[in-house]
């Protein structure tokens, strides 16, 4: 009669364990090409999030020195050096986020330059696809205003002027807009936009010199 065999708890650890490794080693045999292709996936997927990881800083090193160059060139007097250079931010880096401020810089440097028609076009271009820098879309605002002002185009110039105010109520430059707008509404002939912004400003900015000047302008075109 035949004994059972006790096996002690090690021994069938150890045999699970080898059970594991040959059923794991039959596995590897059986479907070599299939866990070859996925650890090529793998090390495809980690090398690719390391290269674009690496490539945006490069990308944001490269764009910020660029931009940096540019503003030098316009601070130096070198319009037409630093209206290409902040064009070339656009061609190369349209999805940075340097293209906003590259296309601000392009309308202003054009409006200080009298091209109006280009000037334009870059504000009207940053007021469509930038949302966030608040002090950026009212002087692209303002900037209109004054394109249109100076083409004697005083009641949009105003309309401009108002939506630069209301954009941001309370920036450092909102009496100034609401100043601007009154004038252009006066020269336009638009005595009730006048008052209404008159009223607007002396609610807005009681006891000022901004208030002050407001009154005097308004009383010296004969309105009441």
């Amino acid at each position: 009669m035949n004994k059972k065999v006790k096996l002690s708890k090690r021994q069938i650890k150890e045999d699970k364990f080898a059970t594991f490794m040959l059923t794991s080693k039959q596995y590897a045999t059986d479907n070599w090409q299939f866990i070859i292709i996925g650890l090529a996936i793998l090390i495809l997927i980690v090398s690719s999030i390391v290269y674009y990881t690496n490539s945006l800083q490069k990308q944001s090193l490269e764009v910020s020195t660029q931009f940096a160059r540019a503003t030098s060139e316009y601070r130096s007097g070198n319009i037409q050096v630093a209206k290409l250079s902040f064009s070339q931010i656009l061609d190369d880096f349209g999805n940075s986020d340097f293209a906003g401020k590259a296309t601000f810089m392009l309308g202003k440097l054009n409006l200080e330059s009298k091209n109006y028609v280009e000037a334009t076009k870059y504000f009207e271009s940053y007021l469509a696809k930038f949302k966030k820098d608040k002090l950026h879309r009212i002087s692209s605002l303002a900037g209109l205003g004054t394109i249109l002002e100076n083409q004697g185009q005083n009641q949009q110039a105003a309309d401009k002027f108002v939506a630069a105010y209301d954009e941001y109520p309370e920036s450092p430059l909102s009496g100034d807009y609401l100043n601007r707008a009154l004038m252009n509404f006066m020269q336009s002939g638009n005595d009730e936009k006048a008052k209404e912004i008159l009223s607007r400003i002396e609610n807005k900015f009681p006891g000022t010199d901004l208030l002050s000047k407001a009154q005097i302008a308004y009383r010296e075109k004969g309105l009441k």
